[in-house]
């Protein structure tokens, strides 16, 4: 492809990026398809012969395009938002076209003195202690960005580890890897999944601490545990709070985190903030900032929340030598005589790194803070108004604090029929949703996520949630325990009829059950493997797991004629089964 070629189908191509988001409301938000069909359109090996680029465009559209889920449809309701403004992609573009790579200051200075100037930018935005920027008096934080959370986690684990295994080492020469048995981090049972991968590509332990029933981190069961492991001739060296859970949109308590951890010398804080950091930018929402000066290191991606499309996560720490001696690796055809110059790969995992800065710089000049702000208060001001839909609803309830755009919802039935429901939403292809384990039960996660979301794409989504729902209800009965609390002027009585559902109800198709599992993000399993499972963070991606009732009575029906020919005196009980285990397992 000469230029003036490249200059022709650029042109086409962002004229086909303009009419897909102009016109996206006409695709259905997620494919119905099986897995595999790409492989049936496509050829096996790689063409011989160069073809024309107007055949790829055209399968690109024809072949590509039907099985993407698009992410920045106004209803898209799942996960949590990807960022994806006109400014960052085109900065994202003029970033590819330049195609430095920039390791170190030498090798771009624009790409690493705009990535210094940016990450104090973003650190002031947020209201951040300014010992995370670098241009303050006095201070030895900094920033950078990574590609993802998980990295941010990764980093900030891996550079704990060596603070504290210098500490344990001293002054004598035995290898560090003697001390790994000794360490052990610690996390909220809602914390992300990147914290226990990042535990284990560390070799180090992790401790699981319960959540209270907000969602939170649990301060009394965390020192409690310190202390037990202390006790034990461990070494705690990791925390890790969270501002914005995965599952719930949960914020845990980072000044009495903190303080806990100020207690124990040896251990690092860090805050994941990776959805709710960026709402630090509104002044209201700092309250959840509170305990930040305890922090070593916090991360927030402004991929989620920011506009900025991926891959652009912010990493602070508070004493950035920490970080670089943790990973500095400066082999002689990388060194270079600018020592006043930032070298970004000492300040993560790899050499390589894209100029991300751009992008997040087009977004903060084109938006501009005010801008930004506006962005997320529509969010929260939406999430608001459906749960406020949700609570007048006496067949639904909310499960979660709804403070920023996520608002977890599940009828007042068991989870199996909100499984019903979560499937019957994603197989029409109209709606996406993800479901979620919060406070024990099945609930389905309604989250915020598109630029320009309104009012009526509240509305419309509601009313078809409700079409779906009443369906499924007529054959399940209402938990009467299970009555929200809700907030003044949004109750209903239970004598108060419930309206019906205007507009045209949506085409209902009946699912296998196998289709049922896969849309409603559920994965049958044996109770053994459920009970193996029990001790591992969530990911918000990953399916609900469930124990199989077919499973569950085959092994009952085992148990049983096992007990049959184990028993000869006619007084027949379950083998090791107690009367009260078995009427608590049959209720």
């Amino acid at each position: 492809m000469d230029v003036e070629e490249f200059r022709k189908y650029g042109k086409e191509v962002i004229d086909y990026i303009c009419q897909y988001g102009t016109n996206i409301e006409e695709r259905d938000v997620a494919p119905t398809l099986d897995p595999g069909y790409l492989k049936k359109l496509l050829p096996a090996d790689a063409p011989q012969s160069p073809e024309p680029f107007k055949d790829v465009l055209e399968d690109f559209e024809q072949k590509i395009m039907p099985g993407v889920v698009h992410w920045n449809h106004p209803k898209f309701f799942a996960y949590f938002p990807s960022g994806n403004s006109f400014p960052s992609v085109l900065g994202d573009m003029l970033s590819s076209a330049i195609g430095s790579i920039g390791f170190s200051w030498a090798s771009c200075p624009a790409a690493a003195e705009l990535e210094t100037i940016v990450m104090n930018w973003y650190a002031k935005a947020l209201g951040l202690p300014k010992a995370f920027v670098s241009d303050a008096p006095g201070s030895t934080g900094g920033g950078a960005l990574q590609g993802s959370a998980s990295e941010c986690v990764l980093v900030s684990l891996i550079t704990a580890r060596a603070r504290a295994i210098s500490e344990l080492k001293g002054q004598t020469s035995v290898h560090d890897s003697v001390f790994l048995p000794s360490l052990i981090a610690y996390a909220s049972r809602e914390a992300h999944s990147s914290v226990e991968k990042a535990t284990k590509m560390a070799l180090v332990k992790l401790r699981i601490i319960d959540a209270d029933e907000h969602g939170r981190m649990r301060v009394d069961l965390l020192r409690q545990a310190i202390q037990n492991d202390v006790n034990a001739g461990l070494t705690p060296f990791f925390v890790v709070a969270t501002v914005g859970t995965t599952g719930g949109c949960a914020f845990d308590d980072i000044t009495e985190i903190g303080k806990v951890c100020r207690e124990v010398s040896s251990i690092w804080l860090h805050v994941d903030g990776a959805y709710a950091g960026n709402s630090f930018i509104l002044p209201e929402m700092r309250v959840f900032s509170a305990g930040l000066e305890y922090a070593d290191s916090f991360n927030t991606n402004p991929n989620k929340l920011l506009l900025t499309n991926f891959d652009a996560s912010a990493l602070w720490v508070r004493d950035v030598m920490n970080l670089k001696s943790a990973l500095n690796v400066n082999p002689l055809y990388l060194r270079h005589e600018h020592l006043t110059g930032v070298d970004y790969r000492h300040y993560g995992i790899p050499l390589s790194r894209r100029f991300r800065a751009l992008k997040l710089w087009f977004v903060f000049r084109t938006y501009g803070i005010r801008g930004l702000q506006e962005y997320i208060r529509n969010h929260m001001a939406l999430a608001k108004k459906f749960e406020m839909l949700v609570r007048k609803d006496e067949r639904f309830e909310v499960r979660n604090d709804v403070h920023l755009g996520l608002v977890c919802f599940r009828m007042r039935t068991g989870d199996e029929p909100n499984h019903m429901l979560l499937a019957q939403i994603n197989h029409s292809g109209k709606m996406h949703m993800t479901p979620a384990k919060f406070n024990g039960r099945y609930v389905i996660r309604f989250c915020v996520t598109y630029e320009h979301a309104s009012e009526k794409d509240i509305l419309d989504a509601w009313t078809q949630i409700k079409c779906f729902a009443e369906e499924i209800l007529r054959d399940h009965q209402l938990e009467s325990s299970s009555v929200p609390t809700t907030p003044e002027g949004s109750e209903r009585t239970s004598s108060e009829p419930v309206a019906p559902v205007a507009g045209k109800p949506p085409i209902k198709k009946r699912l296998t059950r196998t289709k049922s599992l896969r849309f409603s993000f559920t994965r049958s399993i044996s109770r053994e493997q459920y009970q193996s499972q029990s001790e591992h963070l969530m990911d918000g991606c990953t399916p609900i797991l469930v124990v199989d009732p077919k499973t569950l009575q085959e092994n009952f029906q085992k148990a049983a004629d096992d007990n049959d020919r184990n028993n000869s005196n006619g007084n027949v009980k379950l083998k090791d089964i107690s009367d009260v285990d078995t009427d608590e397992a049959s209720n």
